[in-house]
């Protein structure tokens, strides 16, 4: 989202992350951070209402971006990967064409199992584009490599921290570089 502000575009953010504990209030303090706006339910909610009263609500205020938030998912768990189904269906529906970008975050240091969750993702959203997280730790991220080749999507954006600007663009030759 602040990356897209600082673009000069404006954006909502879809707090459909219902299961986690506390994930719409953390949600809630990037919105004010990057001064996006927000629509979220109470937890527990249906994650494809919370899409779909963002979308309409972005329609409704001529908004250039919405970003719907998630809960992971295990991708052994069939029910839960039909529940993302439905969010990517209902955003169809709202918007032709839409979703636009389908980003799977993965955890660098989540190891091979990291190809299967992709795959799974891959069959039920269409994954567009990777987003890899905690760059910043030991983890060099290497299984995001045989994850590309596995469903052909690009790393779009890798995270190092905390902070707004601690998501970057993916720079294949820094990237590299941090490998060895």
């Amino acid at each position: 989202a602040s990356g897209l502000r600082a673009e000069g575009r404006t954006v909502l953010l879809a707090a459909a992350d219902t299961f986690r504990a506390a994930a719409i209030e953390q949600l809630a303090v990037w919105a004010e951070r990057t001064g996006a706006d927000i629509v979220r339910h109470k937890e527990g909610a249906d994650s494809s209402a919370v899409a779909f009263d963002a979308v309409r609500a972005a329609k409704a205020r001529g908004i250039d971006v919405v970003l719907v938030d998630t809960a992971g998912r295990l991708h052994t768990k069939t029910h839960l990967m039909e529940e993302v189904r439905k969010v990517v269906r209902v955003i169809g529906k709202e918007i032709p064409g839409a979703p636009h970008e389908v980003l799977l975050v993965l955890d660098a240091t989540s190891g091979r199992n990291a190809i299967a969750q992709a795959k799974t993702f891959e069959d039920c959203t269409g994954v567009t584009g990777l987003a890899l997280t905690k760059l910043d730790g030991t983890a060099k991220g290497g299984v995001v490599l045989s994850v590309t080749r596995e469903i052909a999507a690009p790393i779009r954006y890798i995270g190092v921290g905390e902070k707004a600007d601690d998501l970057r663009p993916f720079d294949a030759r820094d990237f590299a570089e941090a490998l060895f």
